[in-house]
């Protein structure tokens, strides 16, 4: 729906003459000399910038920074610059915790006990060196170990970016980079090319409302943070760069630099040393929060639409889910339950509440959950509590000193402007009266860039109805003037918007628009959803003590500490599905784990096919959910017999593996760990890898390979070096020698899904709801090189009340097990590691089978020991061994290794218990 739009738009920018795809390469200025440093009071170093030359290209220079630098940790080189005289407008420190640099009033030019005169310099650290020139100030960012160059802000006189340029409205800096770094990040966009960053793509960022098939254009969130991987004489390393600024800005990456155009705010860099890109993501979220910790249910199957017009259709999709045998644990809604699209209400006739709390009481024993949507505009009503108690309190944003009007579904509204302490007890309030009026169990904060239908200043004439129940509802049908009046409004400097150069106020909040403390919306658009996610975060935090769920569609740096997110509106097109995997694995990076695409596309019909591909892929999001538009047809996974068994055979083993994908749920919310990552996050040596974005691993172990395209009934999937199991029939057995591509069959109904060797993962029985499968016996899978004589696999497994509001250990009510297996000198041995017992030990979870991939099979010589005592009775176990099977048009003239699978079953293993199992390993005569 907003393809019209835009194309609108761009034919208007087109009359007036405005160039969309100009970047101008024109140097600017002279930049900036380094007239003093002294070391600060903390440990870091302030200087005095001066600039060199003013000119007045996109308005005129701030004559004199102010430059602080620290290690702020061994791994985090922090660089600040802003103006030396006057406070700007930064991310605020209330919103995403960090260190304030020194305050400005305390600087001064003149030299003291612990100034020097400006030279080049080093400051190190103890994995990062920040080293400076004077005149022109330039720095760069080394690391210590190797003395690669990671930063370099130096221009030269061949080089298309200028040296440091800073006006009230215009910020530029660049960096050199090796040609043959891979660059990943800098989202949220669709990347047509691939996850990797392609030289002279565009890469704008500024929380817009336009649709996700829209190409390399600025989508719904805002993420400055690059990660870069480099492979120099075959040895690996990878950092990463955050620019924290919530401004508009384009960045223009050439392939051997990179080049920041922002339009406002401060320079705030952040670079974090790696070197790995784990240890990457781990220390971005240690500054940036951790990802917030989900509760199991959201691991399980979701199904959503736009058009459930009554409750009577939902309670007929959940009960033919459970009629199809396809998987299913939360049921949600789009608007159609509200009252004439107001948020925190029940329309009576459709959704009549209290039919509405039976078919709650009765999915809610059965384990099932449900949530709605909530958009942030309230509309205005008199009638209306919401709105009425929202202009009590001064909730809202304001123009000219009246609460800003916009318009969204539920027609003319003002938007709540959550940097303001009030507005988020208020929020937080609608929410516990919603709560009260329907036990919802999540929240879906959509709309927050913020979107809105029309642009300007906008008036509605008395007696208008808007909308009149005609034509589309995304429509305007205010009165509107355009604002252009101010600075704010109509900057000097252009960033590409929508792609197309558009204004930065169109269809969303006008930018000469104020919040709280007179924050304009010019410099806090990009922070709306974020800050939407901390109220919502909070208020649901206050419900009976329960984890919060929140999917938010506008995310910027720090959400993932507070909610999930979906790619938005997606096509049911081949390239959509492809799409979704590059955006899933960025945002991994980001700091966001939680994360998936609308299954099946959200618009508009997908074919049979497609879907029964989609589904076989998104089973294996982060975040699964099927959603579809309003005006396309019911694509709900029973509506075709062929997706109904790709979905029960896909989500059927999802939910076998869901004590794997909690435990990596676990790993995100401590150390940051992507829950989808690329390739690259396990085999970082292996080149291949670097751009790969038709594959993906959850955890370091499983890799997911579908097919993406049209008719294929065969997928090649990317081996890297080592023996890979085939989870769905763990006798087939891949073995690399080198990473090269394989062709494998991949039939309708079939997604190819491989375990990495060395791995042990636990696993359960599945069944149709989280809930029911989570109670089931576990089985471990044990990973070695296929024909292994001697090795090692590890894995671990979290356990906890997963409605609590903290994940961690210590609470009485978790449980965390380390699993370690080796093959040494003929014998095998499994053992566990519990740390926090008592909660597995009350819930009765045992392990009651150990398959053990890629070795010689069972000789004899069975032993069992819990907690340190042998068990003598073992008349129950029993073993087996199969063949493992190598495709012929696999083995590529390698001789044949005859190893087995060994399953041995009937245990009856406390998880709350240390255990260990050995045996002798050999084929029995």
């Amino acid at each position: 729906m907003f393809s019209c739009r835009i194309l609108l738009v761009l034919l208007l920018l087109c009359i007036l003459g405005i160039d969309v795809a100009s970047s101008s390469s024109a140097k600017i200025g002279k930049g900036y000399r380094l007239i003093s440093i002294e070391n600060a009071p903390n440990g870091g170093l302030v200087g005095l910038l001066q600039v060199k030359q003013k000119n007045n290209i996109y308005g005129s220079d701030i004559p004199l920074l102010q430059l602080y630098v620290k290690h702020e940790t061994g791994t985090r080189l922090r660089v600040h610059i802003t103006d030396a005289k006057k406070q700007r407008w930064e991310v605020p420190y209330n919103l995403l915790p960090r260190e304030k640099p020194p305050a400005l009033k305390k600087i001064s030019g003149r030299s003291s006990k612990n100034s020097y005169t400006p030279e080049a310099k080093d400051y190190a650290g103890s994995e990062l060196i920040f080293t400076y020139t004077t005149d022109p100030f330039t720095f760069s960012v080394k690391r210590k170990s190797n003395g690669q160059t990671l930063f370099d802000s130096r221009s030269e006189e061949s080089d298309p970016y200028s040296d440091l340029v800073f006006k009230d409205q215009y910020l530029e800096i660049s960096t050199k980079l090796p040609k043959d770094a891979s660059l990943y990040g800098l989202g949220e966009n669709t990347q047509p090319h691939g996850i990797k960053l392609y030289p002279n793509d565009p890469y704008t960022l500024y929380t817009t409302d336009i649709s996700a098939i829209n190409l390399n254009a600025d989508l719904y969130g805002s993420h400055p943070v690059y990660m870069d991987l480099r492979n120099v004489n075959s040895e690996a390393s990878a950092h990463a760069v955050l620019l924290l600024n919530s401004n508009g800005m384009d960045v223009f990456y050439r392939g051997n630099s990179l080049t920041y155009k922002v339009i406002g705010g401060v320079f705030d860099f952040s670079f974090f040393s790696g070197p790995t890109p784990l240890s990457v993501v781990d220390q971005y979220t240690a500054f940036i929060g951790r990802p917030a910790a989900m509760p199991y249910w959201a691991f399980g199957f979701h199904q959503c639409r736009w058009g459930y017009h009554n409750l009577s259709v939902v309670e007929d999709v959940v009960e033919s889910y459970k009629k199809a045998k396809i998987p299913l644990d939360v049921i949600w809604n789009d608007d159609d339950h509200m009252d004439g699209h107001k948020d925190f209400t029940l329309n009576p006739t459709n959704y009549p509440r209290p039919k509405l709390l039976a078919f709650l009481d009765k999915i809610h024993a059965r384990g099932m959950k449900y949530i709605v949507i909530i958009d942030p505009g309230i509309g205005v009503n008199k009638s209306y509590g919401v709105y009425q108690r929202g202009l009590a309190n001064d909730v809202f944003i304001k123009y000219g000193g009246k609460p800003y009007l916009a318009q969204v579904w539920p027609g003319a509204l003002n938007f709540p402007d959550y940097l303001n302490p009030k507005t988020v007890e208020w929020w937080g309030d609608e929410i516990r009266r919603f709560h009260e009026l329907v036990p919802v169990d999540g929240l879906w904060i959509d709309m927050n860039e913020a979107s809105n239908f029309c642009t300007g200043l906008c008036t509605l004439p008395e007696g208008r109805i808007c909308p009149n129940g005609t034509g589309p509802g995304w429509i305007c049908c205010l009165d509107c003037k355009n604002v252009t009046a101010t600075k704010w409004d109509d900057p000097p400097y252009k960033i590409n918007a929508s792609g197309i150069q558009a204004p930065i106020g169109y269809k969303t909040i006008a930018t000469s628009a104020y919040h709280y403390n007179g924050v304009l919306e010019y410099d806090a658009h990009s922070i709306y959803g974020f800050s939407q996610s901390v109220a919502t975060h909070k208020g649901l935090q206050g419900l009976q003590g329960k984890r919060p769920f929140i999917l938010s569609r506008s995310t910027f740096v720090g959400s993932g500490h507070y909610a999930a997110h979906w790619t938005g509106d997606n096509k049911g097109t081949w390239d959509d599905l492809k799409y979704s995997i590059s955006t899933m694995l960025n945002f991994g990076i980001f700091g966001i784990p939680m994360v998936g695409s609308d299954i099946c596309g959200f618009y508009p019909a997908p074919t049979e096919e497609l879907c029964n591909r989609w589904i076989e892929l998104g089973a294996f999001y982060p975040f699964s959910r099927d959603h579809a538009n309003y005006y396309s047809p019911r694509q709900e996974l029973y509506q075709w017999k062929t997706v109904a068994i790709s979905a029960r055979n896909a989500l059927g083993m999802r939910y076998k593996l869901l004590p794997y994908l909690y435990t990596l749920n676990y790993e995100a919310h401590t150390t940051g760990s992507p829950i989808a990552r690329p390739l690259f996050f396990t085999f970082t040596n292996e080149t291949r890898c670097y751009g790969l974005s038709t594959q993906f691993l959850l955890g370091s172990s499983l890799m997911v390979s579908p097919v993406l395209n049209k008719g294929k009934r065969e997928v090649k999937v990317l081996f890297p070096p080592g023996s890979w199991y085939n989870v769905f029939d763990m006798t087939q057995v891949i073995v690399s020698k080198e990473s090269h591509f394989l062709t494998l069959d991949a039939p309708l109904h079939v997604i190819n899904v491989h375990l990495y060797q060395n791995a042990i993962i636990p696993m359960q029985r599945g069944g149709l709801i989280s809930k029911e499968a989570r109670m089931t016996p576990f089985t471990l899978i044990v990973t070695f090189p296929l024909g292994a004589t001697s090795g090692e696999a590890k894995g671990n497994l979290f356990l906890d009340e997963d409605e609590l509001p903290e994940m961690k250990l210590g609470s009485g009510y978790s449980t965390y097990v380390d699993f370690y297996a080796t093959v040494s000198k003929g014998m095998v041995k499994v053992w566990s590691d519990v740390k926090e017992n008592k909660f597995a030990l009350d819930k009765g979870w045992i392990i009651e089978k150990v398959t053990v991939l890629g070795l010689k099979g069972i000789r004899g010589a069975f032993e069992i020991n819990i907690d340190g005592n042998p068990v003598d009775d073992i008349s129950k176990v029993e073993f087996s061994t199969t063949d493992h099977k190598n495709p012929d048009k696999l083995e590529e003239g390698r001789d044949k290794m005859k190893s087995v699978m060994v399953d041995v079953q009937g245990l009856n293993l406390p998880v709350g218990k240390n255990f260990a199992i050995s045996w002798e390993m050999g084929i029995k005569a």
